[in-house]
């Protein structure tokens, strides 16, 4: 696998090729939520990235994860993976009045016991998984989802992005059944996107004035933003994910060290769920750092 632009919109225009009806549902859905995820602004004014933009990288991410074996995956299961990409952050720009209705039916376990239930901004982002499932649910019907089995595989794919656990056979079944008589591979769908999220951290794939410091005064986004410049670029071979860093902070280095671990760990957590689970592949095995020139 390499970085050149044969995966570009490889999902795109292979659901426009199988399901034009399912595409034109996907595109729509894209319209209405490029207001939506902008939201998060509202909350999150130093935050990194988690616009349109974002989704897209996300998606870019995906295509080149699947590259050759795009023909494995069915019509639906593409929708759902797109509509998860697009939707899997959602919560972080929740309204005052979802967020008070949704934090009713989400399970905090004992989150409280060490945090403040007044920090609004810290609760959504430690569970804004939990909460962009409550807004899809929410407004399924406005965003024309044709089942409410797609309906739930569009959730949990998009819960899935973080924390929760893809080995669940409840949550993430191997194949889910369909009105239309297809299924959807839930453990594979989630672990893309999971990988997808995580990695998307090379300043060079976004506008660079999305990590301009002199911006922001919050001083953890400050240090968010130098590990963002620092990671010039991401390569992605067959077998590994490669972070080309240039900085010379003894913070930021020792920051990026800690963060290829974090990495590695849901790396090695998708790997767990996909090859140990479902008939699909994950063949990167690593994450490294490497000087850039």
């Amino acid at each position: 696998m390499t970085n050149g632009q044969e995966h570009d919109f490889l999902l795109e225009r292979r659901l426009m090729e199988l399901d034009p009806s399912l595409h034109r549902r996907f595109t729509d859905a894209v319209f209405a939520l490029q207001h939506i995820l902008s939201n998060y602004k509202l909350i999150f004014p130093e935050y990194t990235d988690h616009t349109e933009l974002h989704s897209l990288t996300v998606i870019d991410f995906c295509n080149r994860l699947i590259g050759s074996r795009i023909d494995r995956l069915s019509a639906d299961e593409i929708y759902v993976l797109l509509m998860g990409c697009y939707f899997h952050d959602t919560g972080m720009g929740v309204s005052e009045k979802d967020f008070a209705e949704f934090s009713k039916d989400i399970d905090f376990g004992d989150y409280f016991l060490t945090h403040s239930g007044d920090d609004k901004p810290r609760t959504i982002r430690d569970f804004h998984n939990e909460f962009s499932g409550r807004f899809i649910n929410k407004y399924a019907d406005f965003f024309e989802i044709p089942s409410k089995e797609h309906l739930f595989a569009v959730i949990e794919i998009s819960r899935g992005h973080r924390k929760t656990y893809l080995t669940d056979e409840k949550q993430y079944p191997i194949a889910l059944p369909l009105p239309n008589g297809g299924s959807v591979c839930l453990p594979y769908l989630s672990a893309l996107i999971r990988l997808a999220d995580e990695i998307d951290v090379a300043a060079a794939r976004n506008p660079i004035i999305l990590y301009d410091i002199g911006s922001v005064t919050d001083p953890k986004q400050i240090i968010e933003r130098k590990k963002h410049l620092a990671v010039r670029d991401l390569m992605i071979t067959d077998d590994a994910f490669t972070l080309l860093v240039k900085t010379d902070e003894q913070d930021i280095s020792d920051r990026l060290a800690v963060m290829v671990g974090k990495m590695q760990k849901t790396l090695d957590e998708c790997r767990e769920a996909v090859i140990g689970r479902t008939p699909f592949t994950i063949t990167q095995e690593r994450v490294l750092l490497k000087e850039s020139t």
